[in-house]
């Protein structure tokens, strides 16, 4: 496969000019539309607006927003003037927002109104009380000394931020030669993009991501789904996170495509804009697909436009996979393991792949990608079947962690392999199967349990709709095998049922010891399992139903 040598904003100029009238960006629900053309226009004022205010290349800025419409015109403007973005996760609180601002070395930060329960306007005026007193543009506060701006995404006014209308009347301002200057330096190696991981251990870091990066990355997913700028991509995962804003833009973008975008997922209104815009694709985590078809409108919708899409992010039970391949017509829709530092995608299933082979790896190599399994202890490459640690080399691997070459040495050996903390085997089809994480593996009394093998064999189980195994603390075996189910509707279940379906098929001590029935699962914005917090919840389940840990 080609490697694309583009920059983000010269892949958007090839569509503007080669394509201008084809939409790009769709919002169905209010009928929000852009060609290529229109939206290539407002980047250009809007990168010229932010050159007004002093932005300059290598500075960064941070989007704290959920999917808005300008989310992907601040992404491209930077990406033109050479600054780098910062993707914040919308479900941040102020101490999170604080160590960003200052680990990131924020210059400027763009934001809305808030998230759910977070009033995000409020916390920056916590945050930087010297907003209310200083001129916009001129702010200097001791607490983050790089922060310069604050931007308000929307029309409305708040004190000492511009707002993005402002920014587009102030790019009038600024000659489009500033703009090309900075493009005849740029170089696709640039980094533009930051992300931070999730940080279950430890502070998050900081990923540098590459034009090249990015670009490739979603590329080669694209072509993985037979996409053609025919396609019409519904999105309804966050642009915050790699899913969406490399895995969906990407590959819509390097393929002159059209993105339809939800503001936040919700099951009805993915429904009625697939239906709406006949989107070819839909990308989601699993349990996104699980809500669109237990919806109770879900039969009155046309979904026949589907053809393929993108699941990621935990694993896919067989029968839903079954269920989106066939009710949602999406019969070429592929799964894709990565992770942020490597862009993210390592391996994915190609469209031919059976269900079964959907539901029970994460397919093989993407083009131009290494991967290799290593023993996690010895380091030496595992053979065909044995469990390791999945690594990986190739284009898509991140610059480094922002700021902290110790770390990026820890995870990056010396030839180039990225090590991912992931179990992993590889089967004798060559497809690889992710067995779990080296940090959830539950040690039992010197045992060590993997809880994806158990939660592969709980889903033969016809009740479960979704289920988690996790640890949970013992005095006396150090940690026993919690599991967490989500029983299906019009289903019942109960604890002897489960232990009965474990006993005489698998191992006793991987049989698990606490079962807890749950309504839903603690997940990050991006729609990841928190299996840490299944942790905690199982302590303090244990401790309110007065049975106690054993």
């Amino acid at each position: 496969m080609q490697i694309l040598d583009f920059t983000l904003g010269g892949i958007l100029e090839k569509w503007a000019l080669e394509t201008p009238d084809q939409e790009f960006i769709v919002y169905p629900d209010r009928n929000l539309r852009f060609t290529y053309r229109e939206f290539n226009d407002r980047v250009d004022r809007l990168a010229k607006g932010l050159l007004y205010t002093g932005i300059q290349p290598g500075q960064k800025v941070g989007i704290w927003a959920k999917n808005v419409p300008d989310w992907l015109t601040f992404m491209f403007a930077t990406a033109k003037i050479g600054a780098i973005l910062v993707t914040i996760n919308t479900n941040y609180k102020t101490t999170e927002l604080e160590y960003i601002l200052k680990d990131a070395d924020i210059h400027t930060l763009c934001l809305v109104d808030g998230y759910r329960e977070s009033d995000y306007i409020r916390i920056i005026f916590d945050l930087v009380p010297e907003l209310r007193e200083q001129p916009r543009g001129e702010l200097r506060t001791p607490r983050f000394p790089e922060l310069r701006n604050v931007i308000f995404i929307g029309q409305q006014k708040h004190r000492g931020m511009y707002n993005t209308q402002e920014l587009l009347l102030l790019g009038s301002h600024v000659d489009d030669f500033e703009i090309e200057t900075i493009t005849n330096t740029m170089s696709c190696h640039d980094v533009v993009n930051m992300q931070y991981t999730s940080g279950t251990t430890g502070f998050p870091k900081g990923v540098m991501l590459s034009h090249h990066n990015i670009l490739n990355n979603g590329y080669s997913v694209g072509e993985c789904m037979k996409f053609t700028n025919a396609e019409r991509v519904m999105t309804p995962v966050p642009l915050f996170h790699c899913f969406g804003c490399v895995l969906s833009l990407c590959a819509v973008v390097t393929h002159g495509a059209t993105m339809v975008l939800v503001e936040e997922f919700d099951p009805l209104m993915v429904l009625a804009g697939v239906q709406k815009e006949k989107c070819t694709a839909l990308y989601g985590v699993p349990t996104m697909f699980i809500a669109e078809l237990n919806h109770p409108m879900f039969d009155m919708f046309d979904l026949s436009s589907l053809r393929t899409g993108i699941m990621a992010g935990s694993l896919c039970p067989i029968e839903t996979m079954k269920q989106v391949m066939t009710k949602m017509h999406a019969r070429d829709i592929i799964i894709v393991y990565g992770l942020t530092e490597c862009s993210p995608g390592v391996t994915a299933t190609r469209a031919h792949n059976s269900p079964e082979v959907k539901a029970t790896t994460v397919g093989f190599e993407l083009p131009n990608v290494e991967v290799k399994i290593v023993n996690p202890e010895t380091g030496e490459e595992c053979a065909m079947g044995e469990q390791g640690e999945i690594c990986c080399r190739g284009y898509n691997l991140m610059k480094g962690y922002y700021k902290n070459e110790k770390a990026t040495k820890e995870v990056i050996d010396a030839e180039g392999f990225l090590h991912s903390g992931d179990l992993a085997v590889k089967t004798k089809d060559g497809f690889y199967c992710i067995t779990g994480r080296i940090k959830d593996m539950i040690i039992r009394g010197g045992e060590n349990i993997y809880p994806r093998e158990i939660e592969n064999f709980l889903y033969g189980m016809e009740q479960i709709e979704a289920v988690e195994i996790a640890a949970v603390p013992s005095p006396k075996y150090g940690e026993q095998v919690g599991a967490f189910i989500k029983i299906k509707k019009g289903y019942t279940l109960t604890e002897e049922e489960v232990t009965d379906f474990c006993r005489e098929q698998i191992a006793r001590y991987k049989i698990p010891k606490y079962i807890f029935f749950v309504t839903e699962f603690p997940m990050t914005a991006s729609g990841k399992i928190q299996k840490f917090k299944l942790t905690e919840m199982s302590t303090r389940l244990l401790q309110e139903s007065g049975i106690g840990i054993i």
